[in-house]
């Protein structure tokens, strides 16, 4: 009896594991095969066109009474002198006097794409002027970097449109339908007066994209582990932004004789209590998504985890958990922000409200939320009003479009691999879904270890490779919509 125990036992081990392996061993690459492409771009005059660039202190304030829109004037100027070719064949639109649309007319009335960027950028936090290596505003070339806030974020994608448009423009391209270049003024503090308005003038002249290229992921490494190449994030989704509002009252009174539970201290369990919980988690939509295009390209141990998610599930979700960065791929994110309650040591709070910055993944709604965090508090004498935006829908991997993008990723940047992705921060795509068929979220330059850190803070710069390899690669792409 015992032997034969012993022997269904073994049997179903043996059929377990041939069962997991033939799933691992038939993970398909989906990585589109590509002939590298070398582009000869006059890489000094692009680098001084990028460094000028930088000069121009287009800077984004949330107030926006405190903009300083002579910079701004003055930065559209510059790209009228340095690119008169791409000026005088394309047609010029300005929206809402700083947002620019440029129309290069095609040869078909196939539906057209469009390449966003935009040129704001963020202020640089007082007191931290002397901790950068180059004045934030210089665009210094060294011999590596190009310095200066915009390198990154978004200076860079405007001005490696341009040089590719003008690249193809000087060899006698056109594209084969129309190209749209999608430039806003104000994405840094959501694109309301820039990407919004160009929106709205697209849907007046009844124009529908086939799908719009914004900024969101690069090329990173050292990503996921069991790949060894760099992994080329392209965002097929935005997390939403919401702002959660707990408010707590009661009565006050004076400090020497409190109640046992304040409304401070109520406030804070609260807070206490959702940071602990958190939301849950799960793999699922552009997560699982990403998984799918990466796992092929793992080493087999890592593959073997990854292709049968059905058992280790558990584990990949505790190892995505572990870090901040990928926890918040897999749910919405709980970031207490604000805390407004009394003003004098000696007097209790009458009332202490709490704001609550909440990152969205699909299939979250504002209600949801809502009622997710009073299961979690659980406590009726906290008011929870919530508001904000939920996530953008989610564009399709399985089209032309998204293997357009692979191609040009592929073709541009030596050992590396692509995948979707839900990008965490927010763009001014999110504006145009209901005028392109997909949007997506991509910059195409391969980003330094530490480069997101410096993206929004000190000694933003970006490597002059990386630069002249994001010119190819909207050279490669256009010309891949050429006939």
């Amino acid at each position: 009896m015992w032997k034969k125990i012993g022997l269904i036992i073994l049997t179903v081990v043996v059929v377990f594991f041939i069962a997991t392996i033939t799933v691992t061993i038939l993970q398909k690459t989906k990585q589109p095969e590509v002939k590298k492409v070398a582009v000869a771009i006059d890489e000094d005059k692009a680098l001084n066109h990028l460094s000028q660039s930088i000069t121009f202190q287009t800077i984004s304030y949330d107030d926006r009474t405190k903009i300083n829109f002579k910079p701004y004037d003055e930065f559209l100027s510059f790209l009228e002198k340095t690119y008169p070719h791409v000026y005088d064949e394309l047609d010029v639109k300005h929206i809402n006097d700083y947002s620019v649309v440029f129309k290069w007319k095609g040869q078909s009335s196939d539906a057209p794409i469009g390449l966003m960027a935009h040129y704001d950028v963020v202020p640089v936090a007082k007191g931290t002027e002397k901790n950068w290596e180059q004045p934030p505003f210089s665009g210094i070339i060294d011999d590596k970097y190009v310095w200066g806030r915009g390198t990154l974020d978004d200076k860079v994608g405007v001005i490696s449109i341009l040089e590719a448009v003008n690249h193809l423009l000087a060899e006698g391209h056109k594209p084969a339908q129309d190209l749209y270049l999608l430039f806003g003024h104000d994405e840094e503090i959501g694109g309301d007066e820039g990407a919004a308005k160009i929106v709205a003038y697209l849907e007046k002249e009844g124009i529908h994209l086939r799908y719009v290229l914004d900024e969101g992921g690069v090329i990173v490494e050292d990503m996921m582990p069991g790949v060894s190449e760099s992994i080329g994030v392209i965002g097929i989704a935005e997390k939403g932004s919401a702002n959660a509002t707990l408010t707590v009252e009661g009565s006050g009174g004076h400090s020497s004789q409190p109640k046992d539970v304040t409304t401070l201290g109520r406030l804070a369990h609260a807070i206490s209590a959702l940071e602990e919980t958190q939301f849950p988690s799960d793999i699922q939509g552009p997560t699982k998504e990403m998984f799918t295009y990466v796992t092929p390209e793992m080493s087999f141990g890592y593959r073997y985890v990854f292709a049968n998610q059905w058992l280790f599930k558990p584990i990949i979700k505790s190892i995505l958990l572990d870090k901040p960065a990928t926890a918040a791929v897999t749910r919405t994110t709980i970031a207490p922000t604000v805390l407004t309650a009394g003003d004098k040591t000696n007097i209790l709070p009458e009332k202490a409200t709490a704001t609550i910055n909440m990152r969205v993944i699909p299939g979250d709604t504002l209600d949801s939320l809502k009622k997710e965090i009073e299961k979690i508090i659980d406590d009726n004498q906290v008011q929870v009003h919530v508001e904000g935006e939920v996530a953008s829908s989610v564009s399709k991997t399985d089209n032309a479009a998204f293997k357009e993008i692979q191609q040009a990723i592929l073709a541009t940047h030596d050992n590396t691999v692509t995948t979707p992705y839900i990008m965490i921060g927010g763009s001014d795509a999110k504006h145009y879904q209901d005028v392109a068929d997909d949007t997506y979220r991509f910059l195409p330059i391969a980003m330094e270890k530490d480069g997101l850190e410096r993206m929004h803070g000190t000694n933003e710069r970006i490597e002059k490779q990386a630069f002249i390899d994001a010119i190819s690669f909207y050279v490669t792409l256009i010309k891949n919509n050429m006939n």
